[in-house]
């Protein structure tokens, strides 16, 4: 049986940087880890999320280290053993015993060299250097030519996660350390050396395909595999001359798998046995199996080409969010943190999480969790808005990662796609690199279009791969029309408003976004500055994004007053970014028919950061949250422009068909009835978008400028403004507040006494680590709602203070 014993105790690290006095000789460290935390952890550096640190860290990554251990061991002549690095990071010569066994050059693979005769009886010496990543990319520069990247650093001429280098979210923290686990395995005769598994429907069967390649040594015999799955046991023999077997398990009736919103995530134990002739166990392996059909609808249509994720048959609307690495120093998360978050992305009716090119492909625990939350994945091969070299030495490593990676990914229920890119083939298209790339220079293509159709073919060919995103189809067609492939739409946030979403109507977008600032309380976690102010150092140095803040306050025109507090700027922000991505969202939803995804960008963040994100870096969510988990539900109320009129759009995500009667006001703020309609039976069948046209009297406004329109569906409600806030007569906030305590926190209603539009509670400033379940409510005079609020601190009713904890639009619009 093959034994692992994990090397993850004892390492020490040192700097080869003679200059570097300050730092002790030897410093204890942590593996998994990399050098900044064990820096961090003992006290050599500041923390480089607080204030602006994160420059005076900038030589970590411009330097050269070491990691030793001694670890106790016994030769056996009867045992391969075998040294394995599940992740490097990532420019590195590893030495046993003083002698060289490998270099390593990418951070995506698994590392493992045979050390049988190199071990020594009793204590063996481990080193690891780990050389620059900088002064690597200045060497494969000199050695591709120059290569155009969006982004500072060389991580498109090596293969290391790019966004440590910097991006328009996150710091440059230059990484180097062991990040996943490391262990000494030894076995005998044979072992798995590669175990690709794929799970499919076959009528009402499930079938599990099961391909093995064996490692021997010597003349280990013939060998049997055994699987075992849903009460279904297959054995092969492997014959002593053979290396490799394929076989099938059919599995009869099994339960389906389905994305959260849908069904259950019924998941089978597999278990795969390697076996010699007498039964001795010699290798395993093991995973969960979700059976369930899967395609990508791409076919012509009258709008152009589908875009279209088809689940057991299903044509699903994809609510989704892009993923980035959740942490800067990847193995500070753990699997408890990737389930709460992906937990979090399913409580906002969140179904896909497309995993982003300039990062990781995630441990297996991000998988495992999306298995059981019933999560879909989009996962980008790590190609990320840069042109890459197609020659060697960076080919190899790019064909090596992938062989790692889909092996070890394809496995899993939830995983829906390969995309080849992240706007590589829009930058080459529309950045204005082809000056730059002359005719002859490689730039990614043959990645996207020929190695990366051709690995997936050969390994997992039942999951679609797609070249890039955005990607049209065919390099004949722009990569980022609307009618074909998906899109992304940046020109809103960094050129116009968000009212210009309306603009598109694209089959499938998997990237839009709006920026603000992260949760107060993280705010105040991260940044010290006195005062706090958008502009102050560390705020602005907690800013990514090109002339970003200038883009929050443009962004703000025609729709909000410029704040002129800084709480009233991180509200109307947070209010901006929550409006502008619901607007997208329920617009594209309205299009059902034409439109089959909206992807957000982003869903998380890795540090403390004006951002993207729904979530910050602390876990707190941001009201975009709330408002993605509104526009994202399975039933959606919206009211959109048709023709020359308005209609109530209802969106049906559901199994079942959506049948109620549907009733409107158009009314004063004050609540003054003005017209009203009722019709008793819409009927919005499952899986399509239903339009009703309002009566006119309903979409015509008398005075626009104090009017609303409300429209009903039982629990669903949608509001329709004529004007936006800045040109609307809101009212001074006039509201009464209760609060009873309950179990794990308290229950806090508010009452209406005027119109209160996207009414909101703070509760990271009652609490930092306080949750409350409902934000952006809009209430009529008289209306009341109740906001639960999760917290051990013991709330009084005086601590909800009405400006900062008790936020609407109405302070900011009547205020100016």
């Amino acid at each position: 049986m093959i034994v692992g014993r994990d090397l993850h105790n004892g390492w020490t690290l040192s700097c080869n940087d003679t200059g570097r006095t300050s730092l002790p000789v030897s410093i204890p460290a942590t593996v998994p880890g990399c050098v900044h935390l064990d820096l961090l952890a003992n006290r050599l550096i500041p923390d480089p999320y607080l204030d602006i640190n994160e420059i005076t860290n900038d030589w970590i990554g411009k330097t050269e280290w070491v990691y030793r251990l001694d670890f106790e061991a016994e030769p056996d002549a009867g045992q391969v053993q075998e040294l394995v690095f599940d992740g490097i990071d990532t420019i590195a010569t590893i030495r046993l015993n003083g002698g060289e066994i490998g270099r390593t050059f990418n951070m995506h693979r698994t590392y493992r060299f045979d050390v049988s005769s190199l071990l020594r009886a009793g204590t063996n010496e481990l080193s690891i250097t780990f050389h620059s990543a900088y002064a690597y990319g200045a060497e494969m520069e000199k050695h591709y030519g120059y290569r155009p990247n969006n982004y500072p650093g060389p991580g498109n001429l090596m293969r290391k996660m790019a966004c440590n280098f910097g991006w328009d979210w996150g710091p440059t923290l230059v990484t180097a350390g062991l990040w996943k686990p490391v262990r000494l395995e030894s076995w005998d005769r044979a072992r798995l050396a590669a175990t690709r598994v794929s799970a499919a429907l076959a009528g009402g069967d499930g079938l599990v395909r099961v391909h093995a390649r064996l490692a021997r040594d010597g003349e280990a015999g013939p060998t049997k595999l055994t699987a075992e799955i849903g009460g279904v046991t297959q054995t092969v023999t492997v014959e002593a001359d053979a290396d490799e077997v394929s076989f099938e398990v059919r599995v009869p009736s099994p339960q389906l798998w389905w994305p959260h919103h849908l069904g259950a995530q019924p998941l089978y134990p597999l278990e795969i046995r390697l076996e010699d002739e007498r039964g001795d166990i010699l290798d395993s392996y093991s995973k969960q199996i979700g059976f369930r059909s899967l395609r990508l609808d791409t076919s012509p249509d009258a709008h152009g080409s589908a875009f279209t994720f088809v689940i057991n048959d299903v044509p699903i609307f994809a609510c989704g969010a892009n993923w980035i690495p959740d942490d800067c120093f990847p193995s500070r998360v753990t699997a408890k943190r990737y389930a709460a978050r992906i937990e979090e992305a399913k409580a906002a009716n969140i179904n896909l999480l497309r995993v982003w090119g300039g990062g990781i492909f995630e441990r297996d625990e991000f998988y495992e969790a999306c298995d059981r939350a019933g999560m879909l994945v989009w996962q980008d091969f790590l190609f990320a808005c840069a042109s890459c070299p197609e020659e060697e030495p960076l080919r190899s490593e790019i064909v090596a990662e992938v062989r790692d990676n889909v092996v070890r990914l394809m496995p899993h229920a939830s995983l829906v796609i390969w995309n080849g890119n992240n706007e590589n083939i829009w930058g080459f298209d529309e950045w204005g690199w082809r000056p730059i790339i002359k005719d002859g220079v490689s730039w990614g293509l043959g990645y996207y279009l020929d190695v990366l159709p051709a690995l997936c073919t050969e390994l997992d060919p039942d999951r679609p791969y797609y070249p890039g995103s955005p990607y049209s189809g065919s390099m004949e067609i722009e990569p980022n029309d609307d009618a074909h492939g998906c899109k992304h739409i940046w020109d809103v946030w960094n050129d116009v408003g968000y009212e210009v979403y309306r603009n598109y109507i694209p089959r499938f977008c998997s990237e839009f976004g709006w920026q603000a600032p992260p949760a107060w309380a993280t705010l105040q976690e991260s940044v010290h500055d006195e005062p706090l102010t958008p502009e102050s150092h560390g705020v602005f140095h907690h800013q990514k994004a090109t002339q970003g803040n200038d883009k929050l306050i443009k962004g703000l025109a025609g729709h909000l007053p410029v704040p002129q507090t800084m709480d009233d700027w991180h509200f109307a922000t947070q209010l901006n970014q929550a409006r502008a991505i619901r607007f997208a969202v329920e617009h594209m939803r309205s299009h059902r028919d034409i439109c089959k995804g909206a992807v957000v960008w982003q869903f998380n963040d890795c540090w403390p950061v004006t951002s993207w994100a729904a979530l910050d870096s602390a876990g707190r969510r941001k009201p975009l949250w709330y408002a993605m988990q509104q526009a994202f539900h399975p039933r959606l109320l919206t009211i959109q422009p048709r023709g020359e009129g308005l209609s109530a759009v209802a969106v049906n995500e559901q199994t079942l068909f959506w049948r109620s009667k549907i009733s409107g006001k158009r009314m004063r703020l004050d609540g003054t009835m003005l017209a009203e309609f009722e019709f008793w039976r819409l009927l919005c069948d499952r899986f399509e978008a239903k339009e009703f046209p309002l009566p006119e009297d309903i979409a015509t406004p008398g005075s626009a400028d104090e009017e609303v329109i409300v429209v009903q569906m039982l629990d669903k409600r949608a509001f329709h403004y004529f004007v936006e806030d800045i040109d609307l007569k809101l009212p001074s906030p006039e509201l009464s507040i209760s609060l009873i305590r309950s179990s794990g926190g308290c229950d806090i209603t508010v009452t209406a006494r005027s119109f209160l539009k996207d009414l909101c509670l703070m509760a990271d400033r009652l609490d930092p680590a306080a949750v409350v379940d409902s934000m952006l409510v809009t209430l009529m005079p008289g209306e009341s709602h109740v906001f639960h609020v999760t917290t051990d601190k013991h709330l009084t009713i005086e601590d909800i203070a009405v400006g900062p904890v008790l936020r609407c639009a109405n302070d900011l619009v009547s205020s100016n």
